[in-house]
């Protein structure tokens, strides 16, 4: 982690927002499918709001501020650059956490559940004995596909 993104990304999980605060609620402690969330932190050369590294999922939540045509270009341009990295992005308005924060994390959830296949052919690509701690994969933490 670039040390220049350190003390903003302290400073903003410092100073979170309404919004982010409730989502953090909702994700930290591996509340949804057993992933580990971070929040505001770097990733790419941005700070994100939220990210599962495991998954290569980035999660922003949008106020006010992300409703001009400038700021849509921005966070498209943003989306973009994250994308290339090979993370998928998920944003959600701040109506949508306050309104309707089950929706949002089944959302998250099921967006897991998509990205499992590529969690799983990464974790196939890890030679044995690559330095890899003994820990649980993904395939084993999440529900199976389907039927519920």
């Amino acid at each position: 982690m670039p040390s220049r993104f350190v003390p903003l990304a302290r400073s903003l999980r410092r100073n979170a927002t309404d919004a982010e605060r409730r989502l953090w609620r909702g994700l930290r402690r591996r509340a949804v499918a057993d992933f580990r969330f971070r929040r505001q932190v770097p990733v790419g050369g941005f700070i994100v709001d939220f990210a599962a590294f495991d998954a290569r999922l980035v999660i922003e939540v949008d106020g006010a501020t992300h409703s001009t045509d400038d700021e849509l270009a921005r966070d498209a341009a943003r989306t973009a650059a994250l994308a290339a990295q090979g993370y998928a992005v998920l944003r959600f308005a701040n109506a949508d956490v306050f309104h309707n924060l089950d929706g949002v994390l089944e959302t998250i959830r099921l967006k897991l559940i998509e990205l499992r296949p590529r969690i799983e052919t990464a974790d196939a690509e890890i030679p044995a004995g690559g330095g890899v701690e003994d820990r649980p994969t993904v395939r084993n933490l999440l529900p199976p596909c389907g039927g519920g």
